[in-house]
C-alpha cells in the first residue's frame, strides 16, 4: 500500500481523524489468462519489456518499486500492491483509489503485439466491498459500474456478489466459458477484436483457422493444469500487530517480516519486501521450486493497512494445498483480525477442488466463528466464500 491520503481539503468541517486521513486498503483484483496461441508457440507475457509496463501502470495510478523473478514468474512490488507476469497468466491487485481496469486496453495491445497471443482464455475481477466508496473514481465507484465497463469487451461475461451485500461481501466479475462443448464463437475472444485497429482479414482468418484445428484436434484431449488461488481478507486487527508495520517500530521491511512471522506462513519463497514511510507494508514471494505441474509459477503476497481506523490486510497465494485449513490458521493468528473472508478457487485438477467441504467442517477456527459460506461452481473452477468473525462481535 502507499501512503495514506490527506483528504483535509475536502473535509475542513469534520473532526474525525478518519476523514482527514484515509486509505483504502481493499484491492481490486484482476487476474487474466491468454489461450495458448498454435501460431506462436513461444507467445510469452514476459517478453513485454519494463518500460512498457510502467507505461501501462500509469493509467492505473501507481508505480514499480521493486521486482524479483525466477525461470516461471516475474513478481513486481507496486506503489500500490502488486503485479505479477508468467508465460501467459498475468495479475494485478491495486489498492488505494488505482484503476486497473483502464490498462485493459494497452494491456491487450502488448499481449497481441509483442507477446504474441490471439485470444483470452479466461479473465476474473474482483474485490471486496469498499470502506469509502465515495473515494473510488471512474470505472471503479460501484460494482454496477465496473461490470459495465468490462460488458463492453465480453458478450459472456457474469457479475456475482457473494456475502451479505449490506454488510461484508465480495464482487467477482467472469467469463462463461467452456465445459459445455459449445464450438459457438464468443465476440470478442480475439484480442484484436478488444482493440480499436483493425488487422488484416489474411491475418485475421489464418489465427481463426489455426485456433479452430487447435480447438477440434487437440484441445479436447488435454487435462487443464491444476490451478487454485486462496485469498483472506483482514479488517478491524490488532492495533499491537499492526504497529510493526511502521517506521517507528521497525527500521526496515526485514524486520517487519520477521517480527511479524510472515517469513514463517508459506516456507520455501523468496520475499520481496517494503515498508512504507511512515506506514504500510507490501510483499511478493515466488517459490524456489514448486513443481513441473505448475508452468505458471507459484507466488503469495500480502499487504497491510495498518491505522487502526481503517486496518486492512490481504493475503493471496496460489500455492497447492489439500488442507488450506492450516494455512488459514497461520494467517489469522498472525494478524489477529476481528473480521475476515476466505475465498477458493479450484479447477477440478487441482488437490484443492475439495476445498468447499474442507471449510465447511471449519465452523470455527479458535475465537473466530463463521457466520456465511457460499458455494459456487463454474465451467473451469469451483469457489467456496466464507465470512468469520470473532466471537461474541
Amino acid at each position: 500500500m502507499a501512503e495514506s491520503e490527506d483528504l483535509s481539503s475536502n473535509s475542513s468541517n469534520s473532526s474525525s481523524r478518519e476523514d482527514m486521513h484515509f486509505f483504502e486498503g481493499v484491492e481490486k483484483l484482476l487476474e487474466i489468462w491468454f489461450k495458448p496461441n498454435p501460431a506462436h508457440k513461444n507467445a510469452d507475457l514476459r517478453k513485454i519489456p519494463r518500460p512498457m509496463w510502467e507505461a501501462m501502470l500509469k493509467t492505473v495510478r501507481c508505480e514499480i518499486i521493486s521486482f524479483t523473478r525466477n525461470d516461471q514468474i516475474d513478481a513486481y512490488v507496486l506503489s500500490e500492491s502488486s503485479m505479477f507476469v508468467s508465460k501467459r497468466r498475468w495479475i494485478l491487485k491495486t489498492c488505494g483509489s488505482t484503476t486497473p481496469l483502464q490498462c485493459f486496453k494497452p494491456l491487450m495491445r502488448m499481449a497481441n503485439e509483442i507477446a504474441g497471443y490471439a485470444a483470452i482464455d479466461d479473465l476474473f475481477y474482483s474485490r471486496k466491498n469498499y470502506k469509502r466508496p465515495e473515494l473510488q473514481v471512474s470505472p471503479h465507484r460501484g460494482f454496477d459500474e465496473e461490470v459495465a465497463f468490462l460488458d463492453q469487451f465480453f458478450d459472456d461475461g457474469r457479475a456475482y456478489s457473494l456475502g451479505a451485500i449490506n454488510r461484508d461481501c465480495w464482487h467477482l466479475y467472469t467469463l462463461s466459458r467452456g465445459g459445455g462443448g459449445s464450438k459457438i464463437r464468443k465476440r470478442n475472444n480475439h484480442l484484436h477484436q478488444l482493440m480499436d485497429d483493425e488487422l488484416i482479414l489474411v491475418q485475421e482468418e489464418e489465427e481463426e483457422r489455426d485456433e479452430q484445428q487447435f480447438d477440434e484436434l487437440i484441445a479436447p484431449s488435454m487435462q487443464p493444469d491444476p490451478d487454485q488461488t486462496i485469498e483472506i481478507l483482514m479488517t478491524e486487527l490488532d492495533p499491537s500487530v499492526m504497529d510493526i508495520f511502521t517506521k517507528h517500530v521497525c527500521s526496515s521491511a526485514k524486520e517487519a517480516t520477521q517480527k511479524s512471522g510472515i517469513d514463517r506462513l508459506l516456507p520455501g519463497m523468496v520475499i520481496d519486501d517494503y515498508l512504507f514511510d511512515p506506514c504500510g507494508y507490501s510483499m511478493n514471494g515466488i517459490a524456489k521450486n514448486c513443481g513441473k505441474k505448475y508452468k505458471e509459477g507459484c507466488y503469495m503476497t500480502i499487504h497491510i493497512t495498518p491505522e487502526r481506523e481503517f486496518s486492512y490486510v490481504s493475503f493471496e497465494s496460489n500455492v497447492a494445498s489439500s488442507d488450506y485449513g492450516e494455512l488459514i490458521k497461520r494467517v489469522i493468528r498472525t494478524f489477529q483480525p476481528n473480521k475476515f473472508i476466505v475465498t477458493v478457487f479450484a479447477n477440478k485438477t487441482s488437490i484443492a477442488a475439495n476445498a468447499n467441504r474442507e471449510i465447511e467442517n471449519l465452523g470455527n477456527i479458535d475465537l473466530w466463528k463463521r457466520r456465511d459460506i457460499q458455494y459456487s461452481r463454474f465451467a473451469s473452477y469451483d469457489l467456496t466464500y466464507a465470512q468469520y468473525c470473532k466471537y461474541p462481535s
